[in-house]
């Protein structure tokens, strides 16, 4: 529908074979089962409400936006992005149909923040610091991560920093033994800055290309738990003054505009270099996505599509479009 919008660019690395049966990702397919509970909420009501109409009225204008809102687009993203089309299908001299009007207004909003993680080859390691509250799927982000980066060739070490939580430690641990990858780790209740200085340490001494370090689950509204992350960022600077490379949040696609209340609080506490957003395959809320790209203008480095080992993607602009408004029948 959108001149095959998506389109499979990927280098050699990012085609990481099935763990099961060798083969390679139909990342299409990956896509679109994804976001399919999005698809068939917003981007079928887009489709249907969008089709040969000419122009925005009232009346059409606030349907879509209920629409939007209903998929946690919120309502600032939301008149942005109706704005934006109802101009775009004023001005349009081709004709376009206005749900490809609308697919280039996103592409141009989320292309520039479809930015990969990049492992620098010198300044080693490199510090991953993952962090959100309980329940996002931090542990098991950072294990996915670890997985890909290690079919990359990486040598990775964890940092088990969430101290708070025993089951978060042997979580991590877990991810280690099935991967591979040394894991740092201290008992319960331990200091969660002291565990990860320890970890770049051995990270350092081995040589290791990335430290990736769990954090504890925080509440974005505990001030002082929000000044621990400040301290351990603090930490790592005594070994390596660049130190934190990469601070990654964390959020939950399926809390809607709450992730974004999150992104605005750790932002405050941490200099955020990225999000990854989990768990749009299980929720009809994946419009939350363009409402992080439009509020908080940070690269979206991975986002969770399912629970398999490979779930974990890069974001890719083109392919969440595609997946969000194609008609996933056709």
């Amino acid at each position: 529908m959108f001149g095959k919008l998506f389109k499979s660019k990927g280098n050699e690395s990012d085609r990481i074979k099935d763990s099961e049966n060798g083969s390679e990702a139909n990342l299409e397919t990956r896509w679109r089962s994804g976001l399919s509970r999005t698809n068939r909420g917003l981007g079928s009501g887009l489709r249907s409400l969008l089709s040969g109409r000419k122009g925005l009225d009232a009346e059409l204008r606030d349907e879509l936006e209920m629409l939007l809102i209903g998929a946690d687009v919120g309502i600032e993203t939301s008149n942005f992005l109706l704005d934006a089309l109802d101009d775009s299908m004023r001005s349009s001299v081709q004709e376009n149909a206005p749900i490809e009007l609308l697919a280039e207004i996103l592409f141009e909003l989320l292309q520039p923040l479809a930015q990969p993680l990049e492992i620098a080859e010198s300044d080693k390691p490199q510090v991953i610091m993952v962090v959100g509250v309980n329940g996002v799927g931090k542990t098991t982000s950072i294990g996915k991560m670890a997985y890909r980066l290690n079919a990359q060739g990486k040598s990775v070490v964890l940092a088990a920093g969430d101290t708070f939580r025993a089951a978060a430690v042997e979580q991590l641990q877990v991810w280690g033994e099935r991967n591979q990858i040394p894991v740092v780790a201290q008992k319960p209740g331990s200091d969660s800055a002291s565990v990860i200085f320890d970890a770049l340490q051995s990270a350092t001494n081995k040589k290791a290309d990335v430290l990736i370090a769990d954090t504890a689950g925080r509440l974005h509204n505990k001030e002082h738990l929000m000044s621990e992350l400040e301290k351990v960022v603090r930490v790592q600077k005594k070994i390596d003054e660049n130190a934190p490379q990469e601070v990654l949040l964390v959020l939950d696609a399926s809390t809607g505009q709450n992730a974004l209340s999150q992104a605005r609080e750790f932002a405050k506490a941490a200099p955020l270099t990225g999000l990854i957003v989990t768990k749009l395959d299980g929720t009809a809320r994946g419009g939350v996505v363009i409402s992080l790209a439009h509020q908080m203008q940070l690269p979206v480095r991975f986002i969770g599509l399912g629970e398999g080992i490979e779930d974990l993607q890069p974001f890719n602009a083109e392919a969440y479009i595609a997946a969000l408004l194609e008609d996933g029948d056709a």
